[in-house]
């Protein structure tokens, strides 16, 4: 009698098979899976021209987590930009810069475990920008989102990205690999699971040159790569 088995190897590799062909699958679901229509009108102007309206009427703002990788990227593009004649930092500490054109920008010192004193901080500002969700393990402001809705805003975006896409200064070996495992990931399914910080930085500022009536409005992870591509094939 012959007896054909598999040796423990071939069946390590063929379950890392099964596993890397499900994990593909889904991705391959999530890449063409259906968000919905984008949560804002659609554009009835050319976005240039909705920029260039946007800056001639003087509007301010202010970031929250300038330090962090987003806030460091979204805070330049504002600056390079120039969409904003007032743009101030709010952080737990002042924060540095070699460049003379971030030196223009104004910053306020708050404890965000006492956000309510600090109101005046908020007030004075067309428009706010919180980029703490992004690392709220490092942050500690679990409520944050929730205490800036409670001011009030006329207008209240949110933005859910993927992971994040990054080339992270801090010393993280896991989260620096997991990141290098996710580059193959990010270029055959980019929408998927993962979000490059400047397509989000990019949805964000196109969000707000973007007219809306909405109160409250939700960005997922294809509606971010959708608003940062807004104005690109425009002539």
């Amino acid at each position: 009698m012959k007896v054909v088995g598999l040796s423990s190897l071939n069946v390590l590799e063929l379950a890392v098979s099964v596993l890397l062909l499900t994990f593909a699958c889904l991705l391959y679901l999530l890449e063409v899976s259906d968000p919905g229509p984008l949560p804002i009108p659609s554009m009835s102007q050319d976005l240039n021209n909705l920029r260039e309206m946007f800056k001639a009427l003087n509007k301010s703002c202010f970031i929250l987590g300038a330090s962090g990788e987003t806030g460091k990227v979204l805070l330049r593009e504002i600056v390079q930009s120039r969409i904003f004649t007032k743009v101030t930092l709010i952080g737990r500490r002042k924060l540095t810069f070699e460049d003379a054109a971030r030196e223009n920008v104004s910053q306020e010192v708050v404890d965000f475990e006492k956000l309510d004193e600090y109101a005046s901080a908020f007030q004075g500002h067309d428009v706010g920008f919180c980029c703490l969700g992004t690392t709220k393990a490092k942050a500690g402001e679990g409520q944050v989102e929730a205490a800036i809705e409670e001011l009030n805003f006329d207008r209240y975006s949110i933005f859910r990205p993927g992971v994040l896409m990054c080339d992270r200064q801090e010393s993280r070996p896991m989260e620096w690999m997991a990141r290098k495992l996710l580059v193959p990931v990010a270029s055959l399914f980019p929408t998927a699971i993962t979000t490059p910080v400047l397509v989000l930085v990019k949805a964000m500022l196109n969000n707000v040159i973007l007219p809306s009536e909405n109160k409250m409005e939700l960005f997922h992870n294809k509606h971010i790569h959708e608003l940062s591509k807004l104005g690109e094939t425009e002539t």
